[in-house]
């Protein structure tokens, strides 16, 4: 039942994460894509991304009540399932993307930088707790 909570309370925030995404994708495409173009201007938002994701795990991380390195991780893990889920659908059936568009974010090898950033979504829950301040013992079971 305790796992069942932290998943559903897990969900909510990443609603609220997919909701400040969305609209940092459409201000980013407005005024900083024009300025450097979409790709750079998408290699950009990769760090602004990450720092929304980590001030909205910050907020919540203890209201989802993970409170031990698995739990956080396991938040993480659904985040970034969820996350590449709603990309890989999302982007080419909604948006009409092109796979090859889409591939561009994760081929780090040509300045695709979403690794990193779904590196950071995935470890947001723990992060978050040791800046909350959890302590090693609360958080080691």
């Amino acid at each position: 039942m305790r796992a069942m909570i932290i998943l559903l309370r897990a969900l909510a925030v990443w609603l609220v994460i997919m909701c400040v995404e969305f609209i940092h994708g459409v201000l980013r495409a407005m005024y900083l894509a024009p300025l450097v173009g979409d790709f750079q201007a998408r290699q950009i938002s990769v760090l602004s991304d990450s720092l929304l994701i980590l001030i909205i795990a910050y907020l919540f991380v203890r209201w989802i009540r993970a409170d031990t390195i698995r739990a956080l991780l396991m938040v993480g893990l659904v985040w970034l399932a969820l996350t590449v889920a709603f990309e890989l659908s999302f982007g080419p059936f909604s948006l009409g993307l092109s796979w090859e568009r889409i591939a561009s974010d994760y081929d780090v090898l040509h300045g695709g930088l979403l690794p990193f950033g779904l590196i950071v979504l995935t470890l947001s829950p723990l992060i978050a707790a040791k800046l909350r301040g959890f302590k090693n013992d609360m958080i080691v079971r």
